[in-house]
């Protein structure tokens, strides 16, 4: 049974050779996956640039004219991707390896070898970016607790108590203001940046 087309997996296919698009398209969307297609680079980052068009992974054509796969796929963001090549030379699987693509393919390309080698990019895309998730919620956390740390540190100073007890003025004052902890030591430290800078000169 396939799956809801908001939870189907979309696939982005971007090749100058319209009959390789045709074959790849036909061959995925047998296999229940959504699809999009564009002949070149250009026409890929005009997709992307519509907020509604977010693949789960590019399949991209190395050598392309006007704008080559590497190039298009520095241009991606955090889209996962995948190359494919009429070059078998080794250096170019390596090259595709160090510009972080999660596949590589060689045409001419087999479709039975097509669906395992997007399934696994696919697993593999996604993999990395939950780890990216995941560290951007570890950086966050940790700016958060630095700046609640200097308000409480801030409190300390000037109430003279000790820790827990400043951390304890802050969270009543977070939660009788329903506002986040992390909110309210942002903007207490900021109001003190701004008495400090209005603070008369000697």
């Amino acid at each position: 049974m396939n799956l809801p087309a908001d939870t189907t997996p979309l696939i982005l296919l971007v090749d100058d050779d319209p009959l390789i698009l045709g074959l790849l398209a036909r061959a995925l969307e047998a296999a229940g996956l959504r699809v999009r297609q564009a002949g070149s680079g250009g026409q890929a980052l005009a997709l992307l640039a519509d907020h509604s068009v977010q693949p789960q992974l590019a399949v991209l054509d190395i050598t392309m004219p006007g704008m080559s796969g590497l190039e298009l796929a520095r241009q991606m963001g955090d889209i996962p991707y995948m190359f494919l090549s009429a070059n078998d030379d080794a250096g170019i699987a390596e090259q595709a390896a160090a510009a972080g693509a999660v596949g590589f393919l060689l045409k001419p390309i087999d479709p039975a070898q097509l669906l395992p080698a997007v399934r696994a990019a696919l697993a593999r895309g996604a993999e990395i970016q939950g780890l990216r998730a995941e560290e951007a919620r570890l950086g966050q956390a940790l700016r958060d607790g630095r700046e609640t740390g200097m308000a409480v540190g801030m409190l300390m100073e000037r109430y003279r108590i000790d820790r827990h007890a400043a951390l304890r003025m802050l969270r009543t004052h977070a939660r009788s203001q329903q506002r986040k902890l992390n909110d309210v030591a942002t903007a207490l430290l900021d109001a003190a940046e701004t008495l400090n800078a209005l603070t008369p000169r000697a």
